[in-house]
């Protein structure tokens, strides 16, 4: 019979400790699958810093929107028109497809009650999915994989992605942690590490109650890494992503899914949306990269047959103030519409009434639909769980998914 390792064996050995600490900051829990996975995938892309709403869908039709922007409001003649009051800034020309093809919904005016305007703490509101003067540790997502663990037992941390080097508070829970990685080539070069992969052959049973639980993190760890690794070799895209690090991520979220990874989340972050000063010479940019991106995603999972089993949330932590600022910018506002992609929608098209640049508080627009309305349908519709479990009470479903 081995002997066990010890407390002073495990501290003495400060090479492998070291190199265990250093390995990727992605979520560790312990052994069991979710629930039979029903196929369904969801992908989150936030927009960080403030996305200009008004600026994205144009509620052309209402003289106050270029009165309020002389200098920023898209001109009339550069418009994508959807419908009579609204349309698509001109550089999300790509996503014209989606919307004739029934693809795409968008919820206008989606906000919370008295809005931070801080990026850091608006932020972590949408991430936790917390009231305004609350602080929750947990994202809605990690809650979300949280209340499927059972007698200390989780699913393996690849089951949410987050294409990035850090992992987000939204895929954080109290249990689970998702996955971060940039690239699964990344997760290849860590598996061959001689000393991560000593951690990973040791024998639970044989290891002192001390270090169970760390010894498991490694564990569960290095079978998440493997598993990526492993569906990433399946399928590589011929579909032609643009070559901007956000495409870039989306095709590695679409090559998981054509290979038939079980994960069910996705999240994917795109900067450079605080547009305070010059926006017109910078948003357009932003906006093209992300509907580019959602293009060849969106060709890439129909010619695959996958677009059916997926849903695209795309959000902003607030949108921007209507009435344009001195610098030609705008400064941070409040509500915000929220664009959603899929092959399965319910409802198409305009979701909602328009933003009311009638009524405004403070010279923000109202919301009108609580972003938690947003996540409790998502839970309910999609990820098949109870929202009340995990957003802590009860939110008005919406219909824009069946």
């Amino acid at each position: 019979m081995k002997n066990k390792i010890s407390r002073r064996d495990f501290i003495g050995n400060t090479a492998l400790v070291s190199a265990a600490m250093m390995m990727p900051g992605f979520l560790r829990a312990t052994g069991n699958n979710l629930a039979a996975f029903n196929g369904k995938r969801l992908i989150i892309v936030q927009l960080t810093g403030g996305n200009d709403g008004l600026n994205t869908i144009i509620p052309y039709s209402n003289d106050l929107y270029y009165s309020n922007r002389p200098d920023i409001g898209i001109k009339p003649a550069d418009l994508i028109r959807l419908n009579d009051d609204l349309a698509f800034n001109p550089a999300l020309e790509s996503l014209i497809d989606l919307w004739e093809q029934g693809s795409m919904s968008i919820l206008n005016n989606v906000g919370y009650p008295n809005p931070n305007r801080s990026h850091f703490r608006s932020r972590d509101i949408w991430q936790s999915a917390s009231d305004e003067n609350q602080v929750i540790n947990s994202g809605w997502i990690g809650r979300t994989f949280d209340s499927q663990c059972t007698d200390g037992h989780c699913t393996l941390p690849h089951n949410a992605i987050e294409i990035d080097s850090s992992l987000s508070l939204v895929l954080r829970g109290e249990k689970f942690n998702g996955l971060a990685m940039d690239k699964p080539n990344e997760l290849a070069q860590g598996l061959n590490n001689p000393v991560i992969k000593t951690f990973s052959s040791l024998d639970i049973n044989n290891i002192s109650t001390n270090h169970n639980f760390l010894y498991k993190e490694m564990v569960d760890t290095f079978q998440s890494a493997e598993y990526v690794v492993s569906k990433s070799k399946i399928y590589s895209s011929k579909i032609l992503y643009p070559q901007t690090e956000f495409s870039k991520g989306l095709k590695v979220v679409s090559e998981l899914i054509v290979s038939g990874s079980e994960t069910k989340v996705y999240y994917l972050s795109l900067n450079g949306f605080d547009t305070h000063v010059s926006q017109n010479a910078f948003h357009p940019k932003q906006l093209r990269i992300l509907s580019q991106g959602i293009n060849a995603l969106y060709n890439d999972l129909k010619q695959n047959n996958e677009w059916n089993n997926t849903l695209v949330v795309v959000y902003s932590e607030f949108g921007r103030r209507v009435k344009q600022n001195g610098a030609r910018g705008t400064d941070h506002g409040t509500a915000n519409n929220v664009l959603l992609f899929g092959g399965n929608l319910n409802k198409l098209g305009i979701v909602n009434e328009l933003p009311n640049l009638n009524d405004l508080q403070d010279g923000d627009l109202k919301h009108t639909i609580d972003f938690r309305s947003v996540y409790a349908t998502v839970l309910k519709k999609w990820l098949e769980v109870n929202p009340s479990v995990i957003l802590g009470r009860e939110f008005p479903l919406l219909d824009f998914i069946v």
